[in-house]
């Protein structure tokens, strides 16, 4: 499904700070929404790293990120505390906004088949249009290349 230019999902979750609602930041924030996996493994915590490093530079672009998983409240706050993160952790814990966003897909480990999230990242503009979308997405560079888009649009 082919989301850009598309008007956002909207959702309400809870987060590591407060009760998220999307549509409380049309006309007034840009959004980066970037789903991944799981708290503590090794991509997602790199992930949300970088992510935590490029932070004030998205602020500057009056731009809020979030990261969102399967995770429970307690394992976000756990690993929030421990990188230090200062944006909000979404929980999604039965994957509805996983589900809105199509990002649930059929994953093997061990052996075993699952459904799992594939690292996705979306940048949602102050109109709640999803403007730009990465599938599948490689952490080594992801958080850049995001920024960098951002800054080539001159996204304000």
């Amino acid at each position: 499904m082919d989301y850009i230019k598309k008007m956002a999902p909207i959702f309400e979750a809870m987060s590591t700070n407060d009760i998220v609602k999307l549509e409380d930041y049309r006309n007034k924030k840009n959004i980066v929404l970037f789903f991944y996996p799981r708290d503590n493994t090794s991509g997602c915590t790199k992930e949300n790293i970088d992510f935590q490093n490029y932070y004030q530079n998205f602020l500057n672009k009056d731009t809020l990120i979030f990261g969102i998983s399967r995770d429970s409240i307690k394992s976000h706050n756990n690993f929030s505390n421990k990188l230090k993160l200062t944006f909000p952790l979404i929980s999604d814990k039965d994957g509805i906004i996983c589900n809105l966003y199509n990002v649930l897909k059929e994953k093997k480990m061990y052996g075993k088949i699952f459904m799992g999230i594939d690292r996705s990242t979306f940048i949602i503009n102050k109109n709640g249009f999803i403007i730009k979308e990465w599938r599948s997405v490689k952490v080594n560079n992801h958080v850049h290349d995001v920024f960098n888009f951002m800054d080539d649009i001159n996204l304000r």
